[in-house]
C-alpha cells in the first residue's frame, strides 16, 4: 500500500489566515481516510495576480497519504474550502481557504474537473517555497521533472 506522494498546497488572504489553514489540515484528517504526514511551515507572500489591494497570503504545503481516488480528494478539498466560506465570484480574487491538489503521485489526470500535476506550480514560488521545504532536494528535482514532461505543448 503506497505512503504519501501526494502534495497540496493551502493559501489564505481573509480573516484569521493562520487559524484557517491549521484549521484545513485538521479537518482533512477528521473522517479518518486521510493523513497528513508533513506539513510546512507557513510563508507570509504578495497576492499573485487578481483585483489590485489584495491582504498578503498565508501559504503553505503538505504531504497527504489517503486511499482515496483524485477526484474524491478534491471533493473533500472544496467541502473544506466552503466550510471556511470560500466565495468563487472574482478570479484570483482574495480568499478565505485556497487548497490546491499539485501532486497525486504518479497519476497524471487532465478532465475539466482536475488537471494534475498541477499545471502552474513550478511558476508559482507560493507553492514551490513551502513544497522544497517538505521534500529532499532530491525529490524536488525529481517532482520537478516529472510535472515539466507533463505539460502539454503549447
Amino acid at each position: 500500500m503506497p505512503e504519501g506522494g501526494i502534495y497540496i498546497a493551502l493559501g489564505s488572504n481573509l480573516g484569521d489566515r493562520e487559524q484557517h489553514i491549521r484549521t484545513a489540515l485538521a479537518e482533512l484528517e477528521e473522517q479518518g481516510d486521510i493523513r497528513v504526514l508533513r506539513c510546512s511551515s507557513l510563508h507570509e507572500t504578495d497576492p499573485v495576480g487578481g483585483p489590485p489591494g489584495q491582504p498578503m497570503y498565508l501559504n503553505a504545503a503538505a504531504e497527504l497519504d489517503t486511499q482515496l481516488p483524485p477526484h474524491a480528494l478534491l471533493q473533500r478539498m472544496l467541502a473544506i474550502e466552503a466550510m471556511h466560506g470560500r466565495v468563487r465570484n472574482v478570479k484570483n480574487g482574495a480568499r478565505t481557504l485556497d487548497l490546491d491538489l499539485l501532486i497525486y503521485r504518479d497519476q497524471r489526470i487532465a478532465d475539466r474537473d482536475l488537471i494534475i500535476p498541477h499545471p502552474r506550480m513550478w511558476e508559482r514560488e507560493f507553492v514551490t517555497a513551502p513544497l522544497a521545504e517538505i521534500q529532499s532536494p532530491d525529490q524536488f528535482l525529481k517532482m520537478r521533472r516529472s510535472a515539466a514532461s507533463a505539460r502539454p505543448p503549447q
